[in-house]
């Protein structure tokens, strides 16, 4: 899990579930509580836009019930789960969209920032751009080092390459390089192509898929692919005792939705998943529903293919060595490196594999220092010692960068020379698919005081003064670069932004508060709780003192992280801090968690599994 201090976004838990068509990790969440009297829902909700949107049929003048926020979202939500056929993707658009609009009018969800990657290389290395999911997609072997035959980087620790095992950007990073998918977002750059996938055809109910593979693909042992290891990979997600991720395979719409037998305890039984082998070049799946993502999850690294029958952890195979082995010691991938050595907390070092069936590396090795320390990882990158780098806060000067925004909204340029570094090197700074945002339990604060915490919250100057700017300005819960209508569709979202975007507008929150009734001489109490972290402290102390005078009276506290989960799940939180990154860029993987009947903490966390919102109090149930 990703340090908070250092602004990366927060990935969920494991805390998964497998009813009906709702899935995926649970909510890194941070809260507060108090005792404010629960909103009742009615000052403030939209109304419904067309039939008597002043409370009245138009046609026989009876009241039609008022049709909330939390409305909206349900039926955008259930719209988008009911039409999951490729034809309907202008449908699921619209309805990710109105789930957007219903969070931010409803002011239940703030986002506060997108992670911000930048990474820096000296001029005698050429590396293609990486894109919004991170490097950590990258493969190395376009990359050249001018005058060495190796390439060096620094990674953190990690202690495992079995990809069914990786929850992790160190581990995924060096595991990119050994083994592949069948699909694949080149250089993290979200836009899926084919790896190791050479056709794919779709059942006209969407839950069928037939997988055509490449035949001239070999793993590092000599051996040729076949569709029989990928069965092999995709069994070890669920049947082996040392997978991570079995529910991107089995669970929707945040996983596959594989079709598979369970036994009475919830296991799945062995060679019951429904991954079928046509022919030696063929594979074919069901789902338990159509899942319009599937090209986009089976990219991801737990879908790795390895020779069927190699490690011998799930029932039928003895194995040709051990996990441990398999974990630390050797890998057999189809990858453009091989493994050379892997030193647990040291080193690592991977080496060209010559018999790569796609372009054969430039460099001999990429070798990678662990190095956890950011002061000991500056001087070793000073020292050019690592040709790509990042570079530590207390390092950084952000007017040293001199960068344009290229087609994808990709900051590029140089950096330099500044500080310690006495000479410019290239900069890439990258808009990251991750979020981080203040969440409210809808059930324990009131929609006026968490609109005017919207109205006054600055997003740029809490970003630029709490994280020196290593952020970029977050509007929506979903990331630009994932915007279910491109970036069009995201700018006309912007320019409807209700709440004085760019700016701290204490007149606007004054005014949402007057009208509810709340004023200084009759304020609301509110508590945020965040992170034990200086820097969330500090944002917490400048949301605090905006909001201050207004009519809410903000209090301020901080608890570890463990029990803040356990209070999100009680539902026992007002205002909170939390963070989400995607595993791959469908939108799906992230917006379940704003379904409001998945927000329900009475039923958390073994039936649902969305944030800490009780938003689902909202619901009207008599309205359409």
């Amino acid at each position: 899990m990703p340090d908070p201090t250092n602004g990366e976004a927060v990935e969920s838990t494991k805390r998964r579930r497998l009813l009906g068509l709702l899935g995926g990790g649970a909510a890194v969440s941070l809260a507060g509580c108090s005792d404010q009297e629960p909103s009742d829902g009615s000052d403030g909700n939209d109304t419904d836009g067309e039939d008597g949107s002043d409370g009245m049929d138009g046609e026989d003048g009876e009241d039609e019930p008022q049709r909330t926020n939390a409305d909206k979202a349900q039926a955008a939500w259930e719209s988008a789960v009911d039409n999951p056929l490729p034809e309907d993707e202008e449908l699921r658009q619209e309805a990710y969209i109105e789930m957007e609009e219903a969070a931010r009018d409803d002011a239940v969800l703030i986002p506060l920032y997108h992670g911000l990657t930048e990474l820096f290389w000296y001029d005698y290395v050429d590396v293609p751009l990486t894109g919004a999911l991170g490097k950590h997609w990258q493969q190395l072997n376009t990359t050249t080092v001018e005058g060495q035959s190796e390439l060096n980087l620094i990674n953190s620790t990690f202690d495992e390459l079995d990809p069914i095992m990786s929850t992790d950007t160190a581990s995924s990073i060096v595991i990119t390089q050994l083994y592949e998918n069948l699909t694949a977002f080149p250089n993290g750059v979200p836009e899926i192509e084919n790896q190791l996938l050479e056709e794919y055809e779709v059942s006209e109910d969407g839950t069928t898929w037939t997988f055509t593979l490449r035949d001239d693909v070999q793993f590092h042992d000599g051996t040729e692919m076949t569709a029989q290891d990928v069965k092999y990979s995709w069994r070890r997600t669920v049947e082996s005792e040392n997978s991570e991720r079995a529910g991107f395979t089995l669970n929707q719409p945040v996983g596959l939705g594989i079709d598979a037998e369970t036994d009475d305890e919830g296991n799945v039984v062995p060679d019951s998943l429904a991954v079928e082998v046509v022919d030696d070049q063929t594979i074919e799946i069901q789902l338990v529903g159509p899942n319009p993502d599937v090209l986009d999850v089976i990219a991801y690294s737990s879908f790795s293919v390895i020779p069927e029958g190699y490690v011998g952890d799930i029932e039928g195979y003895d194995g040709e060595v051990t996990h441990q082995e398999f974990s630390t010691e050797v890998a057999n991938g189809t990858g453009p490196f091989e493994l050379g050595e892997f030193n647990v907390d040291e080193d690592v070092t991977v080496v060209r594999n010559d018999d790569y069936y796609g372009e054969v590396a430039s460099v001999d090795a990429v070798n990678w220092e662990i190095i956890e320390d950011s002061q000991a990882a500056w001087t070793y990158a000073l020292e050019q010692n690592a040709d790509r780098f990042e570079m530590p806060t207390f390092a950084y000067e952000a007017d040293a960068i001199d960068a344009e925004s290229d087609d994808r909204g990709r900051q590029v340029g140089t950096y330099g020379p500044a500080g310690e570094l006495n000479e410019e090197v290239n900069y890439l700074g990258i808009s990251e698919i991750s979020t981080y945002y203040f969440g409210f339990n809808v059930s324990n604060t009131q929609q006026a005081a968490r609109q005017a915490i919207a109205y006054v919250m600055n997003k740029e100057q809490i970003i630029q003064e709490v994280f020196a700017g290593r952020g970029t300005a977050a509007y929506s819960f979903l990331p630009p670069a994932i915007w279910p209508t491109g970036n069009d569709g995201y700018n006309s979202f912007l320019d409807e932004y209700p709440y004085s975007l760019g700016e701290s507008d204490i007149e606007g929150a004054q005014s949402v508060l007057q009208e509810a009734g709340i004023t200084p001489d009759d304020p609301v109490e509110m508590t945020l709780t965040t992170y034990e972290a200086e820097v969330f402290q500090t944002a917490g102390e400048l949301i605090r003192d905006l909001i201050s005078g207004t009519g809410v009276n903000l209090s301020l506290e901080t608890s570890q992280f463990s029990v803040l989960q356990s209070r999100g799940e009680d539902g026992d939180l007002q205002m909170y801090s939390l963070g989400w990154i995607w595993s791959w860029p469908a939108v799906p993987y992230g917006m379940f968690q704003l379904e409001p009947l998945n927000t329900d903490t009475s039923t958390m966390p073994t039936e649902t599994n969305g944030f800490y919102l009780d938003w689902q109090t909202e619901l009207n149930e008599e309205a359409e």
